[in-house]
């Protein structure tokens, strides 16, 4: 497989990180590039660098610019260099289930290191030596820490190296009405997480089960029927998935989801009642409580007092 992506540019205005086109010498081309506005280019280069790396300059006139959406023309010097099977594998598949990932390469595409996970602990692929394997995989966790997508330049070393690292923004399903269901809504706005509600049951069920892992379920109806999607979600084992209720009403669901035959293991997976002990008294103050479980979660951490904590602060 070949990849293409942007070694440096000018111009083109505000554009997103973490583009590429990637394909192989005889197929199709997936990906995006500045919205198209280089494929002129870049497609051909998708090819050539299947078998070898090269780099290729193209220039956008402002017309062509507009009309891609872009805010004004501007140039670029291409990278395409060769992904392996193994970490283009990799890299797809962290992208498709929504999961941490970053593609790292030499700026002469020699050598192409993927990173995947959380805390991108797996590494697939490599840049010629262990050493600067390591120290290119320490540069995209201190990238990590941001929790944006982001292209960047790094030199480690004597060695310049192109990182692009792809941070999935979460999206919350709310399911059910009332007061906090609003207040998750606008919680997740104000984070810039994707959002959406169900109160039909086929729906949620649906949805549950096309989770990646930067997907949310709050579940705030207390039907017996919406257990199918906590089991949806439960036994799929992608995405955080959360219930509200008094802990009574926590025990009668585990009690129905134990019959439905969810094992004590996808029943530790469910955060309910969901939300920190924040102890919150309105439903703006319980959303927060909930949001933060979702971000500590899917940084592996407790929610406890930084002032208790022995990590480092900020991620």
């Amino acid at each position: 497989m070949g990849v293409v992506r942007v070694l440096e540019r000018h111009g083109f205005g505000t554009v997103e990180s973490g583009q590429l086109l990637a394909g192989t010498a005889a197929g199709p081309v997936a990906g995006r590039l500045y919205n198209g506005a280089l494929d002129e280019s870049a497609v051909p280069l998708v090819t050539a660098s299947a078998a070898t790396s090269q780099t290729r300059s193209a220039h956008v006139t402002e017309p062509a610019a507009l009309a891609a959406g872009l805010a004004c023309s501007g140039g670029a010097t291409l990278l395409g260099h060769p992904l392996p099977g193994a970490p283009a594998a990799a890299l797809g598949a962290a992208v498709e289930g929504g999961t941490c990932a970053a593609l790292v390469s030499t700026v002469d595409g020699a050598g192409a290191l993927v990173l995947t996970g959380p805390e991108l602990a797996d590494a697939t692929g490599g840049l010629g030596s262990a050493a600067l394997d390591e120290a290119a995989a320490e540069v995209a966790r201190q990238l990590l820490r941001r929790g944006a997508t982001v292209t960047e330049r790094a030199a480690v070393g004597d060695t310049e190296l192109l990182l692009d690292l792809w941070v999935p923004v979460p999206s919350v399903l709310v399911v059910g009405s009332g007061a906090i269901g609003e207040a998750l809504l606008a919680q997740a706005c104000l984070l810039g997480w994707g959002a959406s509600r169900h109160t039909a049951l086929d729906a949620t069920v649906a949805a549950v089960s096309a989770f990646s892992d930067a997907d949310v379920l709050v579940l705030l109806d207390h039907a017996p029927s919406f257990d199918a999607a906590l089991i949806a979600g439960l036994r799929g084992g992608r995405g955080f998935i959360g219930a509200l209720g008094s802990r009574r009403t926590q025990a009668a669901r585990s009690e129905r989801l134990r019959a439905a035959g969810l094992t004590e293991a996808e029943l530790g997976a469910l955060y309910g009642p969901v939300g920190l002990d924040l102890g919150a008294r309105t439903p703006a103050e319980t959303a927060v409580s909930i949001v933060a479980q979702v971000v500590a979660a899917r940084s592996g951490r407790t929610g406890a007092a930084l002032a208790h904590a022995e990590g480092r602060i900020g991620g």
